[in-house]
């Protein structure tokens, strides 16, 4: 009698998949299998990385489904925001660079064209998905090589105007596409807002609408193996319309609520929908962010942002700090101008966790308004409660701001509103890269007339320009600081109004003076040191203001030095360029001095620390020092 051979380990199904084209070749039972091992896996990188963990834990089973039924990269899978696709990334080639994720020359924590092909469009803003999709249907309407258009927007993205603005068109035009709805009742924070109630009533009611197109006949044309999903599809579908819907309204044909984490719903009613869809279509799919991972469900966020963390506990690995962070500075210093001013209110756009209001809300819930994904509306809503007597703090990270551009214009400057702007992320982000880098504000809002814009350099000047803003009544003011810890420096009990317009003195030296705008002065100060040790000691100043420009400041860094450097973290078009204009209004130039500014690249820089980020930028101490020398035509040997 022979021994019996142990039977050989069965082959991960994960390890089967290189490309989706590998998911045809599996089954119904493989795919779940699949979508097990995906989940574990995703856990596993973002355990070593840090980056969005619960979107992406949510739509595990969304993304095996749609993989499974459509054909990428000819047909265009759109994920919105980008933070739902680290699934997508491991089933589309990049599972051996997916522990690269968010760091120095590797993976992108978001959708990335230049990435792989299965990233049709870039995101790392909500709500721009549906457009795209517009976009790509039309594209192959007219002739373009691509097939279907799937938009995967959740996360409270539907909360923003843009993705209303699509679908209206969507309906107009009529032609196939689909759009599906990951609602899992939560983005980065709670949903706000009508819609939230309107489609926690839809689910809440259980319909399962009548796709029309679809339900009937729909069996006939699929592959035999397919046709008993079909019919339970068609079972879900069939004779159950409610009625016109919002979406219908809008010219979708609206199926679901669906679970999105049962594929035994999910891939027959793709199969169906893919055969027989002919105009817009909305899924509706019902998913719970931080799905399979106890310590994210148990979040109040679904895990939505983490740092590294320990898969067995969920317990974050953070770097000590002794230095408060720039945003609770912000929070607890508005909490105490709001104590002793009952005008002042704060409002965010679907982040008060990130700007802090979460803390305020706490102190003064009536004063405290999360409008959702909608920057638009935030600032003409600041601009509203200003006009009605109130003191609003409309907080915003830098890169968001931007959505709202037309707004501060319009509605805020020209009517010289007293909103006061905090303007968070200020500057280079790190991990997040170029999509979420606030390089472009100190430009946008200087050039507008009556607005005032202040920098932090430091902790204890952000709770200076807290009180400065809650003092300004002449117009809107606007003051920015950056992600992360504190420079550690000594904090005021409370914050004391600046004079408008005014920078201060840091250190005085001789030969050349640099004047620094935000942050960079705690490197221009490393900068100092080492140019003091080679016998050139330079003049430091503060700026504190790009609009209104210190001009008696500069007046004096001109006349008592032959060289002058600005230094800003935004792009050319912001505090130097004021600077170098009034320069050359005064026709300094004319008589030889030298100047030269120092801002970020034209270019948008990859995601990495942001250390790494400003070295590439060349605005590190070293770099600082090197231009100082240059422009004294002091000879130096290159750094290695």
């Amino acid at each position: 009698m022979t021994d019996t051979p142990n039977e050989p380990t069965a082959t991960p199904t994960l390890d089967r998949v290189r490309l989706p084209s590998d998911l045809k070749s599996l089954t119904d039972a493989e795919l779940k299998k699949l979508a097990h091992e995906l989940r574990t896996e995703t856990i596993s990188a973002v355990s070593q990385t840090g980056g969005h963990l619960g979107a992406g834990l949510g739509v595990v089973e969304l993304t095996v489904a749609l993989h499974a039924v459509f054909d990428a990269p000819r047909d265009k899978i759109i994920w919105d925001v980008g933070h739902q696709c680290y699934p997508h990334k491991i089933l589309t080639g990049r599972r051996d660079r997916i522990r690269t994720l968010r760091t120095k020359g590797g993976l992108s924590g978001f959708t990335k064209r230049s990435e792989s092909p299965y990233d049709p469009f870039g995101a790392g803003h909500s709500s721009t998905s549906i457009s795209a999709a517009v976009g790509f249907t039309m594209g192959r309407e007219l002739g373009a090589e691509t097939g279907d258009a799937i938009a995967v927007i959740g996360d409270g993205a539907m909360s923003g105007g843009m993705a209303f603005e699509a679908m209206n068109h969507a309906g107009h035009l009529g032609k196939r596409m689909f759009v599906v709805l990951n609602d899992n009742e939560m983005s980065i924070a709670p949903p706000v807002g009508a819609l939230s109630t309107y489609l926690t009533r839809l689910y809440s009611e259980a319909p399962l609408q009548d796709l029309k197109s679809a339900a009937k006949g729909a069996m006939s044309l699929l592959p035999e193996p397919f046709q008993e999903g079909a019919r339970r599809a068609k079972e879900m579908l069939k004779g159950m319309a409610m009625g016109g819907t919002l979406f219908e309204e809008l010219g979708f044909s609206y199926v679901g609520p669906v679970d999105g984490h049962d594929l035994d719903q999910l891939l027959p009613l793709l199969r169906t929908l893919k055969a027989r869809a002919t105009g817009p279509v909305l899924i509706h799919a019902l998913t719970k962010k931080g799905k399979g991972y106890a310590p994210a469900e148990s979040r109040p966020d679904g895990g939505h942002a983490t740092a590294k963390f320990d898969v067995a506990t969920g317990e974050q690995k953070k770097s000590p700090s002794n230095a408060p962070s720039y945003t609770k500075v912000f929070a607890e210093s508005l909490i105490k101008e709001a104590a002793k001013d009952e005008k002042i209110v704060g409002v965010t756009a679907a982040m008060p966790d990130g700007t802090g209001l979460n803390l305020f809300a706490a102190q003064f819930p009536r004063r405290c308004f999360d409008v959702g994904i909608a920057e638009q509306h935030a600032v003409t809503f600041s601009a509203g409660l200003a006009a009605s007597g109130m003191k609003p703090f409309c907080a915003i990270y830098s890169t968001f701001l931007q959505r709202g551009y037309d707004q501060i214009v319009h509605d805020v400057a020209i009517q010289r509103l007293p909103v006061r702007f905090a303007i968070d992320r200020a500057g280079l982000v790190g991990a997040d890269g170029a999509t979420h880098a606030g390089s472009f504000d100190i430009g946008f809002m200087s050039s507008l007339p009556g607005m005032v814009v202040m920098a932090a350099a430091d902790e204890a000047e952000l709770v200076h320009m807290v009180a400065t803003a809650a003092a300004h009544d002449e117009g809107p003011i606007a003051f920015r600081y950056p992600r992360g810890e504190g420079m550690g420096v000594d904090m005021p009990e409370t914050g004391v109004p600046l004079e408008i317009g005014k920078g201060r003195m840091i250190a005085e030296g001789s030969r050349v003076a640099i004047l620094s705008y935000g942050t960079r002065l705690a490197e221009v100060l490393k900068a100092r040191e080492a140019l003091a040790a080679r016998g050139l000691a330079p003049t430091i100043a503060d700026a504190r203001f790009v609009k209104p420009l210190d001009t008696d400041l500069i007046d004096r860094l001109v006349a008592e030095h032959e060289a002058l450097i600005c230094i800003e973290e935004g792009a050319v078009g912001g505090f130097g360029s004021h600077v170098a204009q009034y320069l050359s209004d005064r026709g300094v130039f004319d008589h030889g001095f030298k100047f030269r500014s120092m801002v970020l690249p034209d270019t948008f820089i990859d995601h990495a620390s942001p250390e790494d980020m400003y070295h590439t930028a060349g605005m590190d101490a070293p770099q600082i020092e090197a231009k100082v020398l240059e422009l004294l035509g002091v000879a130096v040997a290159k750094r290695a």
